[in-house]
């Protein structure tokens, strides 16, 4: 198939020079993957979703349903990857929560121990009100009040012990 792609990439080149193409071992590792591609067989896309390996499905699930009001979706096995996978819809993109299921259990456990994302942010149309219901349901915040953030907007901070382990960042849309 790389081979078909390839010689959709030349069109126009006689058979000859076909021949003549360099192999791909001949290939500089320096230069950029892309190089020598037209851009229109491929481009990047939008942000489809992020995966975050969560210790406990049911407490993240909670959390983003609940307290954050997002949609989820119902949990998913998927034995193949070994993990249960639920979706949660942020409008513009989608966060996948993963948890470790059957025989990789114990493995992908230790992995979701060791690994975390540093921040999660999540527009909001009301900030204020946000913080607010956020400290009706008991959602601890790292600051008193809304702080301008990276791209001149308020932000707050939801404590990562109350929001399983993730540092969430509301920003005023």
């Amino acid at each position: 198939m790389a081979s078909s792609l390839l010689k959709v990439a030349v069109t126009g080149l006689s058979r000859c020079a076909w021949h003549t193409l360099p192999s791909v071992r001949a290939l500089s590792l320096t230069a950029p993957v892309s190089q020598g591609v037209p851009q229109s067989l491929w481009k990047l896309g939008r942000l489809n979703h992020v995966a975050i390996a969560v210790p406990d499905l049911e407490k993240a699930t909670a959390l983003y349903r609940d307290v954050l009001g997002a949609q989820v979706s119902a949990t998913v096995p998927l034995p193949e990857h070994g993990v249960y996978t639920v979706f949660v819809e942020l409008g513009n993109t989608k966060l996948e929560l993963l948890h470790p299921l059957g025989e990789k259990k114990a493995l992908l456990q230790d992995s979701c121990r060791r690994t975390y994302l540093e921040g999660c942010i999540i527009s909001v149309d009301d900030i204020n009100a946000a913080i607010a219901d956020l400290k009706e349901k008991k959602i601890r915040l790292l600051s008193p009040e809304p702080r301008i953030g990276a791209h001149g907007k308020p932000v707050m901070f939801l404590h990562p012990k109350d929001c399983d382990g993730v540092l969430v960042e509301i920003e005023q849309a």
